[in-house]
């Protein structure tokens, strides 16, 4: 392995050196000290007039809506039916998108239509595992929002419903198929870091909205509420708005913290790592503010174990979720390894390379000879510590490409990478962090089987 890194590291080097002296001739390199910036380029196949797709969906709240205005930004995708629980929100459709559109409380409705290419399943956790599997069984293509599913169980059926039915099942991780995750696959294969042996991941929020304190329509009641088919594959219980409207406060609903963000950044490192996950998961955090009556923590740790595999060395990972960030920090993750870091986001990665620099180094070498004949009281040219690759103005982002994947592979019958397997190798370790948390001890996987492991 340390041999194979070593040649990544050395293409890396004269990679970079040749390209940032391609760059630096044009007018796309921006320096500013010892920080380089380069701007990365998307190109996209555009979709012909005969490939519309019809799509529908099913949970028409904060996350759906977004997930439809992205979907609707693509050519050639129409919104023909939305499906929710609260009549509030299916008039709401109707008043975005079009009185034409049909809508409904009855999800199994709207799979009985002939007319619905793919569905968009953006409902509390607690019944995306069913929804998912009965319109892949009906004949629809299924965008699942993250996390695939809300028990450790429950991910083995999707995937079997995926592979009978053949039909494109792409989880809502969206920065699995951003450019500033291509970006970082990419540096991390060429050696941009040396040998990988460390990653940490952050999520900071302090608004109410953003701690899950979500408004509650002043008409919420049980005649403007669908509560008993909401409740009815979970505990029986009598009507209670607060659990309909904020619903990831609730375990028999959400997955907490882990489940709604950590699984974006499990996702994001096994996409640049091609990790299958770890294999050891220990979890501790408290409820330290919003004390609303909600069963979830506001502050969660993670700490995970992951095995050398074919496509990595073993490393450690950190995460952590603050509600009570009175900095209102930024969401990042980051790779250390023996040589540097990457602080990688949706639509950058900066690599910071360390400052000693070996004799063998060709880049430096390379730099050296450009700098010329060195003067023995004179300081040299030396190559920049920092890179940055950004993505170019005008970048429409990583959840619009995920959506531009997920249509282009129902066109081309093609396929996605965080398909069902995927989305369940990133879900189970978010639900084994809450698992860990909630039963107070180390939970053990097997990420390549997807096998939960007894002690």
């Amino acid at each position: 392995m340390e041999k194979n890194n070593g040649k990544s590291r050395r293409h890396f080097l004269k990679h970079l050196a040749t390209g940032t002296a391609a760059v630096a001739a044009g007018s796309n390199l921006f320096a500013n000290e010892d920080r380089h910036v380069f701007l990365e380029h998307l190109y996209r196949k555009p979709f012909g007039a005969n490939d519309q797709v019809n799509l529908a969906l099913i949970g028409a709240g904060g996350m759906g809506t977004q997930d439809t205005i992205t979907a609707l930004g693509v050519p050639g995708v129409k919104l023909v039916a939305v499906c929710d629980l609260y009549d509030g929100r299916l008039a709401d459709a109707k008043k975005k998108w079009g009185a034409d559109i049909f809508t409904t409380r009855s999800y199994k409705e709207l799979l009985n239509r002939k007319d619905i290419d793919a569905v968009i399943v953006a409902t509390p956790d607690h019944w995306h595992q069913q929804i998912s599997i009965d319109a892949m069984k009906a004949g629809k293509h299924v965008y699942c929002e993250k996390p695939m599913v809300h028990a450790i169980t429950e991910g083995p059926a999707v995937i079997k419903a995926q592979k009978e039915t053949g039909k494109i099942f792409q989880v809502g991780s969206q920065g699995v198929s951003s450019l500033g995750n291509e970006k970082a696959r990419e540096l991390l294969k060429d050696g941009a870091i040396g040998q990988l042996n460390y990653a940490e991941g952050f999520w900071a929020r302090h608004s109410p909205v953003g701690a899950w304190q979500y408004p509650i329509p002043a008409d919420a009641s049980p005649a403007t509420v669908d509560w008993e088919t909401f409740i009815s594959n979970t505990s029986k219980r009598p009507f209670d708005a607060t659990r309909f409207f904020r619903w990831r406060n609730y375990r028999d609903y959400g997955t907490g913290m882990s489940g709604d963000l950590f699984v974006h950044l499990f996702s994001s490192l096994h996409f640049i790592t091609n990790s299958f996950g770890p294999n050891k998961v220990y979890a501790s955090g408290g409820l330290r503010y919003w004390k609303d009556g909600r069963e979830v923590p506001d502050v969660l740790l993670g700490t995970f174990d992951y095995p050398e595999s074919q496509a990595h060395p073993a490393f450690n990972l950190s995460l952590r979720c603050n509600f009570v960030d009175g900095t209102s920090g930024t969401t990042y993750l980051k790779l250390v390894g023996s040589e540097g870091s990457m602080d990688i986001t949706w639509d950058s990665v900066t690599v910071k390379r360390n400052k000693a620099v070996e004799s063998d180094d060709p880049f430096f070498i390379e730099a050296m000879k450009k700098a010329g004949k060195p003067v023995s009281d004179r300081k040299r040219m030396v190559p920049p510590e920092e890179y940055t690759f950004a993505a170019e103005k005008g970048y429409l982002g990583g959840p619009h490409d995920h959506m531009v994947n997920f249509f282009t592979a129902i066109r081309n019958s093609g396929s996605v990478v965080e398909d069902a397997t995927f989305g369940y190798r990133a879900a189970a370790p978010a639900l084994l962090c809450n698992d860990s948390y909630n039963q107070d001890t180390a939970m053990l996987w097997n990420p390549e089987k997807m096998l939960l492991l007894k002690k």
